[in-house]
């Protein structure tokens, strides 16, 4: 309101110092027709002539204005001379005319320059003409209730603006440049205009000593880490070793991240229950999985090393995985030994775990087809890749 009052009082003032200047040039003009009458004229056709002159002329003048004033009020301006009685200049004085809430956005380009406390004033006085605070009624389906306007969160930094929930703007940006110079003149910001042709309070956080510090992407990836490391034997072999840390839910978390029951068919399912048994046959069948696990000293030390990944490492000794079958087919035992070992050594592993055997078996592989009996081979001469597959054969007992 304070504002409205002002602007009134600059134009009764500017319609009082047209009204004097266009009554000076009137007398102005009137001194200039009588002289140019009379220069042309005889004194007895002065007067006439020069009354009709006049009245024909001002009537013109008058057309002119009125369509000059309907031209700037098309485009929402208001003319007010070169210079008003206070002193200020038509570039301060070219406003809009849309119930002084926008501006036009016909003011000159100029430098940019932030002043904190002018906005925070004239966010104030925007905030009592929308009617901050102020209920008004809602229609809704069953009827209607007062309401309030919800406010428009500003955050000003030191380097930028946060409106709504972001994203951050550096005063930088000419988009901002504009928004703050349209709060600063005193008009609300013209990108709003089109979503609050009313108005809207804003709901300021003055955090002008601090910073925004823009993170990068990176900065918050949701995946989870991953650690490299080079690992190198006695031959100078190097391994890559991959590490990725794995978090397995529980059957009860993931059911909990499903609906109770869905609908299908005009049928209620309760999906929750249908998942529990098919995941329970499911951790049965795997339990009894007929991979086994053999306990070696190469075992021992990877499970120890893993556990001390912290403390100072050395070296690890080259190893090797192979998938042992069963005679029967029916077990795969799962026997980790180093490459220095020998086929003695695969036996006595597998002695150990399954038992003493009397018949004997003899260790063969497929591709290619070989059949190892030297227990003193050692394993990084048979040929071995990571993950070789062996077979295991009954010995064929030869008569005396």
């Amino acid at each position: 309101m304070t504002a409205m009052m002002q602007r009134i009082t600059l134009l009764e003032k500017t319609v009082k110092s047209q009204t004097e200047e266009i009554r000076n040039k009137e007398k102005l003009i009137s001194a200039l027709e009588k002289k140019r009458l009379r220069t042309q004229t005889g004194p007895e056709h002065t007067h006439s002539n020069s009354g009709a002159y006049l009245e024909r002329r001002c009537q013109e003048l008058q057309t002119q204005v009125q369509q000059m004033e309907e031209f700037l009020s098309d485009y929402g301006l208001v003319w007010v001379g070169d210079e008003t009685i206070d002193g200020s200049t038509e570039s301060d004085q070219t406003h809009s005319s849309d119930q002084s809430l926008w501006d036009g956005g016909t003011s000159p380009a100029r430098s940019f320059s932030m002043n904190f406390d002018l906005v925070l004033q004239r966010i104030q006085d925007l905030n009592i003409l929308t009617g901050e605070g102020q209920c008004f009624i809602q229609t809704t389906a069953s009827g209607a209730k007062l309401a309030k306007k919800d406010p428009v969160p500003l955050k000003l930094y030191g380097n930028g603006i946060m409106m709504f929930d972001g994203p951050f703007r550096s005063f930088q940006e000419q988009s901002t440049q504009r928004c703050m110079q349209d709060l600063m003149d005193g008009y609300f910001p013209s990108e709003l205009q089109q979503r609050f042709p009313d108005g809207v309070p804003f709901e300021v956080q003055d955090r002008r000593h601090e910073t925004f510090l823009v993170r990068l992407p990176w900065d918050t990836f949701p995946g989870e880490g991953r650690a490299v490391y080079e690992e190198k034997d006695e031959e100078s072999t190097k391994v890559v070793s991959l590490q990725s840390p794995e978090k397995k839910l529980t059957t009860d978390q993931f059911l909990r991240k499903l609906p109770k029951m869905v609908v299908k068919a005009g049928r209620v399912i309760n999906i929750r229950n249908s998942l529990r048994e098919t995941l329970q046959v499911s951790s049965d069948s795997q339990s009894s999985s007929s991979e086994i696990l053999v306990d070696t000293p190469a075992l021992q030390t990877a499970t120890s090393r893993e556990q001390k990944l912290n403390c100072k490492r050395t070296p690890p000794k080259p190893v090797i995985t192979l998938k042992v079958k069963s005679e029967d087919g029916d077990q795969t035992y799962m026997v980790k030994m180093w490459l220095s070992e020998t086929v003695g050594h695969l036996r006595s592993y597998l002695d150990q775990h399954r038992g003493s055997n009397e018949s004997g078996y003899d260790i063969i592989s497929t591709h290619p087809r070989s059949i190892y009996s030297d227990d003193d081979m050692m394993i990084q001469s048979c040929g071995f890749s990571a993950n070789s597959t062996v077979l295991l054969q009954k010995r064929k007992l030869t008569s005396q």
